[in-house]
């Protein structure tokens, strides 16, 4: 590029700035700015009359004891597919992303040999009995903060109970349903 060339192109970029600054300041002309009082916006908001700490309290997932009896596992089935990815339901079946599920009802939570659980779900305790599964199934990370199982979760109470009975039946022994006992006991806590 020439000295002449050098110049032309110094002097477009000279003009579109100044051209710029120049719309900027018309801009101003037209619109004119005015200073608030106050920083904010003042949002009236009634009174309320409710007392302090009657927010309302999350009980968990709905009861699903009562459920079970006459949950559909073949629907179970269904809903289980989308689980095929990261889980195996089959006997013999190795881990994948998530541990095999065969066997899972009744069993001790963390307890599939050959999965890293997190530490989390390792240091929780307990068996995956139907109310455990149920809370897990509806929202797996409100259930049990910081596990690794990267799923939102069922959240009608029909499809959680397909799931469990499915589960239910991918076993060697089927684990035994509630009794009338332990459903009136859900449903009076």
């Amino acid at each position: 590029m020439d000295e002449l060339g050098f110049n032309k192109l110094f002097a477009g970029v000279l003009l579109a700035g100044l051209l710029l600054m120049a719309g900027v300041k018309f801009a101003d002309i037209l619109v004119p700015h005015t200073e608030l009082a106050q920083n904010a916006y003042v949002i009236e908001v009634p009174e309320t009359t409710d007392v302090a700490g009657t927010a309302p309290v999350e009980t968990g997932p709905e009861p699903i004891l009562a459920l079970l009896a006459d949950a559909d596992p073949v629907a179970g089935e269904k809903l289980a597919k989308k689980c095929t990815a990261c889980h195996v339901f089959a006997a013999d079946g190795a881990n994948k992303v998530g541990p095999a599920l065969w066997g899972v009802v009744n069993t001790a939570k963390g307890a599939v040999d050959g999965f890293s659980y997190s530490a989390a779900l390792a240091g929780f305790g307990g068996v995956w009995d139907y109310q455990s599964l149920n809370g897990f199934l509806a929202k797996p990370k409100a259930y049990i903060s910081g596990t690794k199982m990267n799923f939102a979760g069922l959240k009608k109470p029909k499809d959680r109970a397909n799931m469990i009975a499915y589960l239910r039946q991918q076993a060697d022994a089927a684990a035994a349903l509630p009794t009338a006992e332990e459903i009136a006991a859900e449903s009076a806590s």
